[in-house]
C-alpha cells in the first residue's frame, strides 16, 4: 500500500468542455472548495451505487471523517455530508450513496459517469474516530444502509489495529442484494497482502437481512437483544462490557438512537473527539 504522495498541489485535466470547467473551477475557487474528477462508478443495486474521486494531494483527514460533497445546481454548488470509504492512506477518495429520486442531490449524483466533476469541502470532519475512544479490547462498528461507509474507512487503518485485538463490523440492511461490499469483507480483505496480514484471526464481519431468507436474518437490535449475535461470534456475554468493549453507531436517525440507549444500558458512555468515551455515534447526518 502506497502513501499518497506529498508533492505539490496539480491542475486536473480537464474532460469536460474547457469553458465548463473553467467556470465550474471558478465557482470552486471562490466557494473555497476542491473540484476533482471521478475516476470510478460501480452500481450495487438500483437504489446503491460507490463512486471514486481524484484525491486533493493536500486533503488530510482521519479514517472514519466525513466531507461535504455535491454538484453546481443552478450556478450554485449544492452539498451533503459524505464519509469517505477509503483510508487516510488511500491515494483516491470513494463514497458510498443510495439513490433517492426525488433527493436534491442524489437524484443528479446517481448520474455520475467517469470523467464528471465533484465539488468538495476543504475540511473533514466527524467522531467516528479511534481518537473518540478510550483504548479497549474488543471494536464492534454497527451499521446499516451506507452507514457502512465510514467502518470500511476504519477498518483499513493501521491504527485500528494498534489499538484493538479484536474488530466486528456488522451491516444490517433490508434484502440481501444490498450487502454492497460483502466480498470485500468476506474474502478479499482477507487475501490482501497487508490487509489480511493486519486482521489474520482477528477480523469478525456480521451482515443481517430484515427481508427473505438469510443464515443471520433479522435487524442487529433484535440479535444483540436476543443472543443471537454474541452467540454467532463466540461471546461470553450478551451485553457489551465497558471494561473491553469499544463501540461505532452509523445508520439511520432512528436506529442511531435506538443503539445509543442500549449502550447506555449496558453501562458505555458516549465519546467525543475531545472527551473519549467507550462508544461513538455519528450525529452530523443519517447514513
Amino acid at each position: 500500500m502506497m502513501k499518497n504522495s506529498q508533492g505539490p498541489e496539480s491542475e486536473p485535466t480537464p474532460a469536460v468542455e474547457p469553458a465548463v470547467y473553467s467556470q465550474l473551477k471558478s465557482m470552486a475557487e471562490t466557494k473555497n472548495l476542491y473540484l476533482q474528477k471521478v475516476t470510478w462508478v460501480h452500481h450495487w443495486t438500483h437504489g446503491l451505487f460507490s463512486f471514486r474521486i481524484e484525491r486533493p494531494p493536500s486533503l488530510r483527514f482521519r479514517s472514519g471523517e466525513f466531507v461535504m460533497i455535491g454538484l453546481q445546481v443552478d450556478g450554485q454548488p449544492l452539498l451533503r455530508a459524505y464519509s469517505i470509504v477509503t483510508p487516510n492512506w488511500e491515494e483516491h477518495l470513494e463514497f458510498f450513496s443510495v439513490k433517492v429520486k426525488q433527493g436534491p442531490l442524489t437524484s443528479r449524483l446517481q448520474h455520475l459517469e467517469v470523467g464528471d466533476y465533484i465539488l468538495i469541502s476543504k475540511k473533514p470532519v466527524g467522531t467516528l474516530v479511534v481518537d473518540a475512544l478510550k483504548p479497549g479490547k474488543r471494536l464492534f462498528m454497527v451499521a446499516t444502509g451506507t452507514g457502512l461507509a465510514p467502518f470500511l474507512s476504519v477498518l483499513r487503518d493501521p491504527e485500528t489495529h494498534k489499538r484493538f485485538e479484536e474488530i466486528i463490523i456488522t451491516h444490517t440492511v433490508r434484502e440481501e442484494e444490498e450487502l454492497a461490499y460483502r466480498e470485500f469483507l468476506e474474502a478479499e480483505i482477507h487475501d490482501d497482502e497487508i490487509l489480511g496480514e493486519w486482521i489474520k484471526d482477528r477480523f469478525t464481519y456480521y451482515p443481517t437481512v430484515t427481508t427473505g431468507e438469510f443464515r443471520t436474518k433479522g435487524r442487529i437490535t433484535n440479535r444483540i437483544r436476543s443472543g443471537d449475535f454474541a452467540a454467532d461470534i463466540h461471546l461470553t456475554d450478551n451485553r457489551f462490557d465497558p471494561e473491553t468493549d469499544r463501540v461505532m453507531v452509523c445508520g439511520s436517525l432512528a436506529f442511531n438512537r435506538e443503539m445509543a440507549t442500549m449502550l447506555v444500558e449496558h453501562g458505555l458512555v458516549e465519546g467525543h473527539n475531545n472527551d473519549p468515551g467507550t462508544f461513538v455515534v455519528e450525529r452530523a447526518f443519517v447514513g
